[in-house]
């Protein structure tokens, strides 16, 4: 098999050659490479981003929000020292991604919008996402897998900037040739994730991320990352949590590594962490209130635990 190269330098030249059919964009490549020896992808043709202005740039607003070019390397975003300044828990994230050379290679909107990473889904086994109708890993191993039914699906989705980026309320532009930009939530983006079997992000043939836009009500306050993994460093999460206490006061959890799309924080749960005062018995009753609905498979079960005490240290962190 092969495809075709095109190095675009100019938004409209992108959308205008992402418009064939076939065609898809390419920045870092660190998961369409893998998704294309795995047959997973086959497009004819891929279209380089990364010279594209609109997607390389990161600005920061004069009212405290900020834009982030799709193309952007997650290492960058882990080194905006301006950036990070405003949204420690991005700059968090980003540094727990992989490993340098991955950080390196990969941009945000590749990220984002990466396939999972379940044995079975990447083996070409007739799972759900590969033209079967159940999912294989139920039945199988699935010691990595979601404690959260949401879907079909229970693979878990592999970014760490995605979990940050919901408690910041983060919006995604998305542009295709011929169409007004869009912007749409996390919630929006990972929208059907478990249960559509072709993909599990809202991207349709054309599509392309320009931009990530972080609101000025999301920089500052009091926010924290923490990520549990079996190796310790470069590996996958096995839960992590995002937290932050804003200035106004409001509070915003979400965990990774326990559904296929950031998980985000029952609103209640979220509210009485946010009137304080909490002590220990109440830290702990609110950590198991948060993941009352977590429907873990045989054995799996350990990530229940874990992301419980993960939620208990990130109430204790945004605490005051």
């Amino acid at each position: 098999m092969s495809f075709r190269y095109t190095h675009a330098t100019s938004l409209d030249e992108a959308l205008t050659v992402l418009a064939a059919s076939g065609t898809l964009p390419v920045a870092g490549g660190s998961d369409l490479l893998p998704c294309y020896n795995d047959g997973i992808l086959a497009p004819t043709e891929v279209v380089d981003v990364r010279q594209v202005p609109e997607l390389h740039d990161v600005v920061l607003h004069a009212d405290g929000s900020a834009s982030i070019g799709a193309a952007v390397s997650i290492a960058d975003l882990a080194e905006h020292g301006a950036l990070g300044e405003r949204f420690p828990l991005l700059r968090d994230a980003c540094a727990s991604v992989g490993t340098p050379a991955l950080r390196n290679q990969g941009s945000l909107g590749g990220n984002l919008a990466q396939r999972h990473h379940c044995w079975y889904f990447r083996r070409g086994v007739g799972c759900f996402k590969r033209g079967g109708t159940h999912c294989a890993a139920v039945d199988g191993e699935h010691q990595y897998h979601g404690i959260v039914a949401d879907g079909t699906c229970r693979a878990v989705h592999p970014s760490d900037p995605a979990v940050a980026l919901e408690v910041l309320d983060a919006s995604i532009q998305v542009a295709r040739a011929g169409s007004a930009m869009r912007s749409l939530s996390l919630e929006q983006f990972y929208d059907g994730a478990a249960t559509d079997p072709r993909r599990e992000a809202q991207l349709d043939a054309g599509d392309l991320i320009v931009a990530v836009h972080l609101p000025a009500a999301s920089a500052g306050g009091t926010q924290h990352w923490e990520k549990l993994m079996q190796r310790g460093a470069w590996d996958f999460a096995l839960a992590s949590c995002a937290a932050q206490r804003r200035r106004d006061g409001s509070v915003r959890m979400a965990l990774g590594g326990v559904a296929l799309h950031p998980w985000r924080v029952a609103l209640s749960v979220e509210e009485d962490v946010a009137v304080g005062g909490l002590d220990d018995e109440s830290v702990d009753a609110l950590a198991e209130r948060a993941l009352y609905d977590a429907v873990p498979l045989a054995h799996n079960g350990f990530k229940v635990a874990m992301a419980q005490a993960l939620l208990r240290r990130a109430m204790r962190a945004i605490a005051s």
